[in-house]
């Protein structure tokens, strides 16, 4: 089956109507609040599939256990010119190209390259290929639920869902006039991505920083994870840690996220959350 190219005119009705709710005046850093930040540059790497020996991509968790029955977000490294053999997973996967070119289909769909900040989603039980090219390939990938693993396509199965490849082309961004997520202080711009079918009220959403962006993002839910996709930002609390693309901070309450862009180039994060969100 190919996947399609999903036009984002739908989101508009999604975002436009959410409100955010009330949010907490807790600040980060404070003791009750914990806050997690994870430069791209301490991230641990570990093979994704040691049966490949030195065949693998690289994994480096940053949130979760990705061999546990966890929600988990990991980064996956490959090298220029991979290409992995027919395979599927047991667990359905979300993903976001950080760096470099990803192919991910039917392994006999025509390649089709996604480019940094493009996003694609891998149902569990169908048979695919992923293909990377380009120096320090990376791309984020996100499950609801553990463990994740690599099976024969002997394994197949129908889990009752389509995959989505969208290219970064097709993201529309939507600013304060349309979307009360964020301000029109801000200057930044939201995408919606994906909402999970379960109890957990997960959600999964782009934000666009501008340059010289000085502010703060926020959730009303207890969880909250963010991924640098693009550029990289300062996450004040109370110091400033530079964190380029791959970085990751997070929160588990009610926290204001504190961050600084740069003066030249504007930032894309990939925030996850069971709550909605507020960019001020």
């Amino acid at each position: 089956m190919h996947k399609q190219q999903i036009y984002f005119i739908l989101i508009v009705a999604l975002t436009a109507c959410s409100n955010p709710g009330q949010h907490s005046n807790n600040e980060v850093g404070s003791a009750h609040n914990p806050v997690t930040v994870l430069p791209v540059s301490d991230v641990e790497w570990e093979k994704l599939n040691p049966a490949r020996g030195d065949q693998s991509p690289q994994a480096g968790t940053l949130w979760g256990d990705r061999k546990g029955e966890v929600p988990t977000g990991f980064l996956a490294k490959f090298v220029d010119g991979f290409s992995s053999p027919p395979h599927i997973h047991n667990v359905t996967y979300r993903a976001v190209v950080i760096n470099g070119l990803i192919h991910n289909d039917d392994p006999k769909a025509e390649t089709m390259w996604m480019k940094p900040g493009s996003f694609w989603t891998q149902p569990a039980g169908e048979a695919h290929i992923t293909s990377a090219r380009g120096e320090a390939c990376l791309a984020l990938v996100e499950i609801d639920q553990g463990p994740y693993l690599v099976r024969s396509v002997e394994d197949a199965f129908e889990d009752g869902s389509r995959p989505v490849n969208i290219d970064a082309s097709n993201v529309v961004w939507l600013n304060y006039e349309r979307t009360n997520w964020v301000s029109k202080a801000s200057g930044a711009s939201i995408s919606y991505l994906h909402e999970s079918k379960t109890d957990s009220q997960l959600k999964s959403v782009f934000v666009k920083l501008p340059a010289k962006f000085s502010g703060t993002i926020e959730t009303s839910g207890r969880t909250m994870h963010a991924v640098v996709i693009e550029g990289d930002v300062h996450y004040i609390s109370p110091d400033s840690t530079r964190l380029e693309a791959g970085s990751y901070f997070g929160s588990t309450d009610h926290v204001k996220h504190r961050v600084k862009v740069g003066e030249t180039s504007d930032v894309i994060l990939y925030i996850r959350t069971n709550g909605s969100i507020r960019v001020n």
